[in-house]
Order: C-alpha cells, then sequence, then structure tokens
C-alpha cells in the first residue's frame, strides 16, 4: 500500500507534469495556459491548481483537462481527480506570487470518468489577472504636480466612482514615458479591488489584448474572446499606441470599446500620445477615444521631481541630504522613473562602497545622467519653435497684442514652458514680455482645456513637443 504523501512529492510530481506538457504543447501553448497554473495542494485524491481568471480556468478545462488527470494519476499516486479553481493573483515587489480565494469561487473537477462538473457560481472579486499589478503602483504614493494633477484627479475619479462609470468615458491618459500612466492604471484597479471587490476589472497591455486575440482567431475560439472582454465593469488598455495600424485587432478592439460603452461600462486607456495625433487608426475609433476625458501628463517639473525624490527617500530611509535631493532635481531633467532610478543608484553605490552622498559623489556616480540633463530645453527655444510654427515673430509672444493669432500661441508657448523646462511661473512670466504668474497659469489652464476639447490644439502641442525634445 503506497505510504502517505509529502509536499515534496506533490511538488515533484507538479514538476514531473509540467515537463511533460511543456514539450507536447511547446513553448508558446505552454506559457499561455500551463506555465500560469499554481498547484495548491493535494487533498482525498484530488489535486487542487488555480488560475487567475474564469475564462483562463475553462479554456485549460476544455483543451487540456483529461491530460493533467493523465499526467497526475501516472506521477502522483492515488490522484484520481484535477480541480482547477479561480483564484486572485498578484505579484509583488519581490517578484514572488501571492494568492488569495475569493469568497465565492468557480471550481471544475475532471474526475475519472472523464465527466466534468461545473458551479454555477460566478467568481467574485476584481478579475485583475490579465497583466500583474505592481503594488508599489498605488494612489497613496504617487507624486502630484501640476503636470499631472489633470489625469490624477481624474483617475482618482474613476476609481472612487461607487457606479464605477463617470462623465470621463473613456478617460484616455497619454504622456512621455515613465510619467506615471500606467501607475495610475494600477491605482485605478487597486483601489476598486480593495472598495468594490464585487466589481470585474481587467488591466492588461495592448500586446496582451493583441496576442490573446489572435490566438483566439488561430484556435477558433473568438467567442469565448468577446464573451470575455464585453462582460467586464472596467477595462483598462495600457500602450494602447501598439494597436494601431493592427487591423482587426484593432477593428475588434473599436467593437468591444462601442458594446463596453453602449452598456455604461468604463475604459481607461493610456497611449504615449493624444488621440488626435495616434498614427494609422480609422476615424471612428479615434473619435470614440476622444469622446471622453482626454488627460495629457506633462514634463516633470522641477518642484516634482524634487518632490518624488524625497518621497523615494523616506520609503528608503536613505536621509540623503536636502542639499542633494536639490542638485539631482535641477540636474537631472527627466522622468520620475529615472528620476527613482538615479536614487537608487547613488544610494546602492554608497552602502556598497562605504562613504556619505554628497553632491560631489552624485557627480560621479550619475555623470551619464548629468549630461543629458545639460541637453535643457530653453524659454528662448521654445517661443522660437511655436513662433515657426504658427507663422507669428518671437516679438508678437513678447507684446501685448491681443489679436487671436497671436494669443493663442504665446498661451501654448507659455504652457510649454511650463511643462518642458525647469522656470517658475514667475520666471516664464517675465521672459513674455513681463507678465505676472497669473497670466502664466490662466494660460496652462486655457490650454489644457483647449486640449480636451480642440484635436487641432492637442495635435499642435504634441508635434512642438516631439520637435523640441527630439531637437
Amino acid at each position: 500500500m503506497a505510504g502517505p504523501r509529502t509536499d515534496g512529492d506533490i511538488h515533484a510530481n507538479w514538476t514531473s507534469v509540467r515537463g511533460v506538457l511543456r514539450s507536447e504543447l511547446g513553448e508558446p501553448s505552454y506559457n499561455a495556459w500551463i506555465k500560469p497554473l499554481v498547484l495548491l495542494g493535494c487533498a482525498g485524491g484530488t489535486v487542487k491548481l488555480a488560475l487567475p481568471t474564469r475564462f483562463m480556468r475553462n479554456w485549460v478545462i476544455s483543451h487540456y483537462g483529461e491530460r493533467l488527470k493523465e499526467l497526475w494519476a501516472e506521477n502522483g499516486r492515488g490522484v484520481d481527480a484535477v480541480e482547477i479553481v479561480v483564484v486572485a493573483q498578484s505579484v509583488s515587489a519581490a517578484g514572488a506570487e501571492t494568492h488569495a480565494l475569493q469568497p465565492a469561487e468557480t471550481q471544475a473537477r475532471t474526475t475519472d470518468r472523464g465527466t466534468r462538473k461545473e458551479t454555477s457560481m460566478e467568481t467574485a472579486g476584481s478579475d485583475v489577472g490579465d497583466s500583474p499589478l505592481d503594488q508599489n503602483y498605488t494612489f497613496e504614493n504617487f507624486v502630484v504636480g501640476d503636470s499631472n494633477r489633470l489625469a490624477h484627479a481624474a483617475a482618482s475619479r474613476v476609481a472612487d466612482s461607487p457606479t464605477l462609470l463617470t462623465n470621463y468615458n473613456p478617460l484616455y491618459l497619454y504622456g512621455n514615458v515613465g510619467l506615471g500612466k500606467t501607475h495610475l492604471m494600477h491605482g485605478i484597479a487597486w483601489r476598486i479591488r480593495r472598495n468594490q471587490p464585487d466589481r470585474k476589472v481587467v488591466y492588461l497591455s495592448a500586446e496582451r489584448f493583441m496576442n490573446t486575440f489572435v490566438r483566439a482567431i488561430q484556435e477558433r475560439h473568438i467567442m469565448a474572446f468577446k464573451d470575455r472582454y464585453r462582460s467586464i465593469d472596467v477595462l483598462m488598455i495600457d500602450d494602447f499606441q501598439f494597436i494601431c495600424g493592427k487591423g482587426r485587432t484593432e477593428e475588434e478592439f473599436f467593437h468591444t470599446l462601442d458594446e463596453l460603452m453602449n452598456r455604461n461600462r468604463q475604459i481607461v486607456i493610456s497611449a504615449d500620445t493624444a488621440p488626435s495625433a495616434l498614427p494609422d487608426i480609422g476615424e471612428r475609433l479615434r473619435s470614440r477615444l476622444g469622446s471622453g476625458l482626454v488627460a495629457d501628463i506633462g514634463a516633470t517639473t522641477y518642484e516634482l521631481r524634487l518632490d518624488i525624490l524625497r518621497s523615494v527617500d523616506r520609503a528608503h530611509a536613505t536621509k540623503a541630504p536636502e542639499t542633494v535631493l536639490e542638485f539631482l532635481a535641477q540636474r537631472i531633467a527627466s522622468n520620475g522613473r529615472t528620476i527613482k532610478g538615479a536614487l537608487n543608484r547613488l544610494v546602492a553605490h554608497a552602502e556598497l562602497l562605504g562613504g556619505d552622498i554628497t553632491i560631489e559623489r552624485s557627480q560621479e556616480v550619475l555623470h551619464d545622467l548629468m549630461k543629458a540633463g545639460d541637453r535643457r530645453i530653453t524659454i528662448e527655444e521654445i517661443q522660437r519653435r511655436v513662433a515657426e510654427h504658427f507663422n507669428v515673430t518671437v516679438a508678437d509672444l513678447h507684446s501685448a497684442r491681443r489679436a487671436r493669432v497671436v494669443v493663442r500661441p504665446r498661451q501654448i508657448a507659455m504652457y510649454l514652458a511650463r511643462q518642458l523646462t525647469e522656470r517658475s511661473m514667475p520666471e516664464i512670466g517675465r521672459q513674455f514680455g513681463g507678465r505676472d504668474h497669473t497670466t502664466v497659469l490662466h494660460a496652462v489652464r486655457k490650454v489644457e482645456e483647449l486640449k480636451s476639447s480642440e484635436s487641432t490644439i492637442a495635435a499642435d502641442i504634441d508635434t512642438l513637443r516631439h520637435v523640441l525634445e527630439n531637437r
């Protein structure tokens, strides 16, 4: 008679089962469907496995359930059934997987007679499993500044709405890399998961959406794909620009978007450019994307970079001198991700090699970032580029002329100066004919408003920003 199984036996058997499936299925199918399976345990002759979504669970049971049972029977003594449950899954900052059973779970069992028994219960809780969420990306540790205030406020409103539907639908966040788009999307998912766990939320990258759609076509399960993504409460797609020009994927996304919006479901999208500037997409999709709230996340200002550095310093208790933080904020005019990495690199250098964190050490360790920071955009350059773009003169931007053909370019130039330089509003005002900071503040707010309502303004700003940042 076989002796009792140990945890070591169970895990060894699972390793053997996965090895056979990897060789039988090949890497693409194995990585898509078998690798995400998590072994929860074995009791009473039943092996219990977990997957993060009901869609994945149904697929694996349908396509690989019998083979899983056969392999477990061969490798695990006394195993006569395999049960797959839906478990909410997240990935911690350290990369370790953690799992928590939902209050009610969808279950399926493959028995020795080859039949399948399913409960009628739906998965309770947020269905955030398509792409992992970073536990560090929450609203609580998002640093708010002038350049991201609108995007943060809109994301918070979406996350806190009791019906998960706002007037900002879709909410479209855009900006360059490292400015916080993904952070805000993860923050929305975490807050809904915490406050409204019965809501179904899906966050995934555009690439993941595209790959899943292509696989559904290849394996002739397109209806399952449609049912999956058109039956949720909140859909969030990151890096949307990668779907542009992808033919059938773009078409399917449009119909998914249309169906969800017609059913009053919330959509959140991020991209690196405004809807009006997305390349190679149909006009009806472009119109849909711009029909809600379009929120730009601008370049970091000196004040925001300093606040980010202070936040990182507090979180890691590094106690870097304030003078060093101010120096880094001034010299590394980059995105939040880079500025965090710079401080982490500096702290690691001091911890590993000894010594204090000083400005001199910063110059030595971060010389490559300092050199990049020296190529800073000036207000004069902004004024010149804006004047050329709108066919006015730099003198017009400095003048007191109130004609519309001058006022709008002047306001855009002020807005770009605020977004792309470290200058304060009083300093900017002085370089526009001695205006005060309230004029600059009005210009910034006016342009932010116009960007959401006038696609041509958004396109002009994107073009100018690209020219200035890639000069």
